[in-house]
């Protein structure tokens, strides 16, 4: 295939309407309603030139506005179009990384596709296929989805790809970071190669290039608030505590006023933290591959609202994930990484807000702490601290509070490595399986998420103080689908695995 490079373009300087942009006038309006009014550069950037029907390539974090640069596009194109939804074959298609990004794409989509008179549709794994298959036959006009179940679905000929218009890829660097490159592939080749292709990435990796190289044609390069560009309206610290000490830390920085997103390596480190939190009187939840699809959704409902003030989640949370006003975000384990630093970082100051971002170190980690910061562009301010330290309430101000633990039932979502012909390799949620240990995975259940250390996690110390349930007790055995083996359209011709997210 010939190599066709991206041209580029320079975003102006100015803040142009909507309208000043093209949007077609339903959507303002839609988007007024909503109070949104103002277009960030990403938008003001990239719309013109997917407005006109051409390719293009934007490059922004995750909180840079990214979404509504796609959706309006996909959404103005199909609705000028005009047409009924045809059965399983769809004229838009949005492919995301994870279940929880596909929630918040479908989220900003909804009120836009009913002023078009469009019908959508999500679909990822960890939940029934049945329900996705009886709506693909009835058609829809959009498809968003995860590249795992997309799969199973075309495998088994629910969904046919040769109508669509418009494909949007969002996150493509953390596709390609969690191995789901693959599938995109396959999934973009069934695709019109005449059709509109939007990318989104925060960075432009080996693996994206593939991806703009292969199938963006002559596109557009708009390169506006990058994974690097956050850190100038962030405050890093990293904290050197005694191991003995690190929970001490952090408990008093979670229970402080305000929402804190506190990042593990591992699904176990999650779940102990978690569990820890809430017996110190912090309301926490944890979120974590090994979780069933509605208790990440009960977990992110419960931080979102107010009901946990605290969410300790794996890197899978590090990507897609919006919840306001997060002022601050804990490396309770320093990431291993530098993209993985400054994903997680982008919790909190999103879109102009500022934000603080701790990484907590222990004796031998000082190395990799200083490798780390030093790849992401970071000069923190490193302090060693013990429980007491005034610099934890400058972190964290205000008189931290200590309540009854919450209840968030969380189900294991912890499947057997499928063995269905043309899967990828094991690891996420769903299939027939019980879960044996709350700890851990067999064939680990979030791909990309580090495997279970032994002796590294949070520390194991527990505090005597408040009983009950948590967020951290044992998982209950769940059964989250159907193992693949069988092929046809029941339940068990579909995976929930790590290609699902």
């Amino acid at each position: 295939m010939a190599d066709r490079r991206p041209s580029s373009a320079v975003a102006s300087p100015s803040t142009p309407t909507f309208t000043d942009l093209g949007v077609p006038a339903m959507l303002v309006d839609q988007m007024s309603a909503q109070g949104i009014t103002t277009a960030f550069p990403i938008q003001s950037a990239t719309l013109p030139d997917s407005l006109a029907g051409r390719d293009v390539l934007g490059r922004g974090r995750t909180g840079s506005g990214k979404t509504y640069a796609f959706l309006l596009p996909l959404v103005a194109r199909l609705a000028a179009a005009g047409g009924r939804p045809q059965a399983r074959r769809p004229r838009g298609l949005i492919l995301a990384p994870t279940r929880e990004l596909v929630n918040q794409i479908d989220a900003a989509l909804a009120p836009l596709a009913k002023a078009a008179g469009l019908r959508t549709l999500t679909v990822y794994g960890g939940v029934k296929p049945g329900p996705q298959v009886q709506a693909l036959g009835r058609g829809v006009d959009i498809v968003v989805a995860c590249p795992g179940r997309l799969e199973d679905h075309l495998r088994s000929g629910n969904v046919d790809l040769s109508a669509v218009a418009v494909t949007v890829l969002d996150e493509a660097d953390h596709m390609a970071d969690l191995g789901f490159l693959p599938g995109v592939k396959r999934i973009m080749d069934k695709t019109p190669r005449n059709g509109q292709r939007l990318l989104f990435s925060a960075t432009l990796d080996a693996g994206v290039d593939v991806l703009v190289r292969r199938y963006l044609d002559e596109p557009v390069v708009h390169s506006v608030d990058t994974a690097q560009s956050p850190v100038s309206s962030m405050t890093h610290h990293v904290l050197h505590v005694d191991r003995n000490g690190r929970l001490d830390v952090i408990t008093d920085l979670a229970a402080a006023p305000g929402r804190t997103v506190l990042f593990t390596r591992t699904k176990r480190g999650a779940k102990v933290l978690a569990r820890q939190l809430n017996q110190r009187g912090v309301p926490a939840v944890e979120l974590h591959g090994n979780l069933s699809q509605n208790a990440r959704t009960r977990a992110l409902d419960a931080f979102s609202s107010g009901k946990a003030t605290t969410l300790v989640a794996t890197d899978i949370a590090a990507r897609g994930i919006h919840v306001d006003d997060v002022g601050l975000v804990v490396h309770a384990d320093p990431p291993s990484e530098h993209k993985a630093y400054l994903h997680r970082s982008g919790r909190t100051a999103r879109a102009g807000a500022s934000g603080t971002v701790v990484t907590v170190m222990v004796d031998g980690q000082q190395a990799d702490v200083r490798d780390l910061t030093r790849k992401a562009g970071i000069k923190p301010t490193t302090t060693k601290v013990t429980l007491g330290h005034p610099l934890l309430t400058t972190i964290a101000p205000g008189e931290r509070k200590v309540l009854a633990p919450i209840d968030i039932a969380t189900e294991s979502a912890e499947p057997r490595p499928s063995r269905g012909r043309g899967q990828a390799p094991a690891g996420g949620g769903g299939g027939r399986n019980r879960s044996r240990r709350t700890g851990g995975s067999r064939g680990g259940s979030g791909q990309g998420e580090q495997p279970r250390s032994r002796g590294k996690g949070p520390g194991a110390r527990t505090s005597a103080g408040s009983t009950g349930s948590s967020s951290g007790a044992p998982a209950r055995k769940a059964r989250a689908g159907s193992s693949s083996g069988a092929r046809s359209h029941s339940a068990a011709s579909f995976s929930a695995g790590p290609r699902s997210r």
